[in-house]
């Protein structure tokens, strides 16, 4: 008797646990058939890519980086896509460093249309890591609204340099050129010039060559060459006699009348 009791009170425990899990079946049942499926919401896809020349995404500064912004419109509407522009942040803190240079498209974009819009900035920081943001501002129904795009981590780099760049070595030119005249000018402003001596003009002396044993010819003599005769008073005749001793075709003439005059007597 005692273990007919056992059987039918375990028989009954049983069947008390198998309704139980039907009742918990049925009522998640219930709820999972109650709650809808969430709609899909319509969006604005985008996305960046990198040129396969930088596959790493560094940022060089003084150099047009360049990236394509990916948008494909999912929203159901036709849009217009009006302007990508950026930002540059620090890493640490996100504190603002600076805005990219916002660049004006006004592309009509169809629904499920996918297309690649290029985008370049320039970079002038520090070398480093730094976080960079890029948005796409599109009107959709007369409503202005703006997607991020990109928001990572960047390096900042600086180009590499070549002995050989024309750019360089023009520059290098320009600033010699103008260091040399600057210091050229300083020189002659600042530094005494030793002053040139003039030379005296010398006047070269006429060679006087006589005609014959009575004399010379005068007038080819210059005038400042020319001897000056001073006259003297003696006995009440006036005797010219020349300052200079007399020329050697002056005696020999002197001679040659005293022995004439010497025959005739």
């Amino acid at each position: 008797m005692r273990f007919l009791k056992a059987a039918a009170a375990l028989c009954a425990v049983y069947l008390t646990a198998v309704s139980a899990v039907e009742v918990v079946k049925e009522e998640s049942g219930n709820l999972e058939t109650d709650t809808p499926d969430a709609p899909e919401t319509p969006e604005l896809v985008t996305s960046i890519q990198w040129p396969e020349s930088n596959p790493f995404g560094h940022v060089v500064n003084g150099e047009k980086n360049a990236l394509s912004v990916l948008i494909e419109n999912k929203t159901g509407k036709n849009i217009t896509v009006l302007s990508i522009s950026g930002s540059v942040h620090t890493l640490e803190t996100e504190k603002f460093l600076k805005n990219l240079t916002a660049l004006a498209y006004n592309i009509p974009l169809v629904n499920d249309v996918k297309i690649a819009i290029p985008y370049n900035f320039y970079s002038e920081f520090k070398p480093g890591d730094l976080l960079l943001n890029i948005w796409v501002d599109h009107l959709i129904e007369d409503e202005k609204e703006r997607v991020l795009v990109y928001e990572s981590v960047v390096t900042i780099v600086e180009p590499e340099g070549s002995w050989f760049d024309f750019k360089l070595i023009s520059t290098y030119l320009v600033v010699s050129a103008l260091l040399g005249g600057l210091t050229y000018v300083a020189y002659l402003s600042f530094v005494p010039q030793s002053k040139k001596s003039k030379k005296a003009n010398v006047s070269v002396p006429v060679s006087v060559q006589a005609t014959g044993a009575g004399g010379y010819q005068e007038e080819w003599i210059p005038e400042h060459h020319k001897p000056k005769t001073s006259r003297k008073r003696t006995g009440g005749a006036v005797s010219g006699t020349s300052g200079d001793e007399l020329s050697g075709a002056e005696t020999s003439g002197a001679e040659g009348k005293k022995e004439k005059t010497r025959k005739r007597k």
